[in-house]
């Protein structure tokens, strides 16, 4: 069984100075680490404002970005995980919501790029991501060697089927760098996270930027930790702020022997599958 470690989440604001914000996240890592975090998590959109038609302007290619390159020296350099919150990655003649997740030793472990592109009109609200962004394809579970994360971005929270599917590949904590709005922040963001984390028995990391009234889209903040029974570990308020707390795999599987959900799953998938073959 994995050990308990402590996994940080940074919640920073987001400026228009690209350069600023990388500087940002870099400092915040580094404290974070100095805490005790063995995995440290940063938002949605980092190195940006979240402003559909800007992402292209902002955009980085693989492995050239300096937003990459950043992020690969502060993990090598304070020795954690990092799941660098997301930023747009262009690749061809697109661009995606995409978050880099590196390795202790500075290496690449995985990315995901948002598959669920936030298309809404709300009260007061129209957002069109797929305005500039293309959509992902697929599932992403990293193993830090330590841990096995999932990462999904903001919107594809709201699909129950992903967080599934990446416990059943053996994720520990769903990683969702987010940035909920304060329309649907207020009543979904709390909620989302939790009820994730009850239907796979896993930890929930959720990481935000920080509020900024001033900005065009104004984000609701709220980093947390949940734990597998649901409840909430620890929470950011609106401003800048790290929060860290401890994940122990012991807890999941306590959990998990409570009520075997997964297990379960597995049986009905299997009998359905059965079923559907005509045996």
């Amino acid at each position: 069984m994995s050990t308990k470690f402590n996994l940080a989440v940074c919640q920073l604001r987001v400026t228009d100075d690209k350069a600023a914000n990388i500087t940002r996240a870099e400092k915040m890592v580094r404290e974070a680490a100095a805490m005790g975090a063995r995995v440290v998590v940063l938002p949605e959109m980092f190195n940006c404002p979240y402003v559909t038609e800007l992402f292209p302007s902002y955009a980085e290619t693989y492995p050239d970005g300096e937003t990459m390159r950043a992020l690969s020296r502060v993990a090598a350099g304070c020795g954690v995980v990092l799941v660098g919150g997301s930023i747009p990655e262009r690749d061809g003649d697109l661009v995606y919501n995409t978050s880099f997740v590196f390795g202790p030793g500075g290496q690449l472990l995985g990315r995901h790029r948002k598959v669920h592109l936030f298309d809404v009109d709300l009260p007061g609200l129209r957002v069109r991501e797929s305005s500039t962004l293309g959509p992902g394809a697929g599932l992403t579970v990293v193993d830090g060697g330590f841990c096995k994360l999932g990462v999904c971005i903001c919107f594809d929270v709201r699909f129950p089927e992903l967080a599934r599917l990446m416990a059943m590949a053996g994720a520990q904590v769903i990683i969702v760098p987010a940035a909920f709005n304060m329309v649907t922040g207020p009543v979904h963001w709390e909620l989302s996270m939790r009820m994730r984390a009850v239907d796979n028995q896993v930890y929930v990391a959720a990481a935000s930027p920080a509020r900024d009234e001033n900005a065009r889209y104004v984000i609701y903040g709220h980093s947390m930790l949940v734990d597998p029974w649901g409840g909430v570990i620890c929470e950011a308020g609106t401003d800048e702020n790290i929060i860290l707390a401890a994940v122990d795999p012991a807890k999941i599987e306590e959990v998990r022997a409570r009520l075997p959900l997964l297990a379960q799953m597995r049986n009905d998938l299997y009998e359905l599958k059965w079923k559907n073959q005509g045996c």
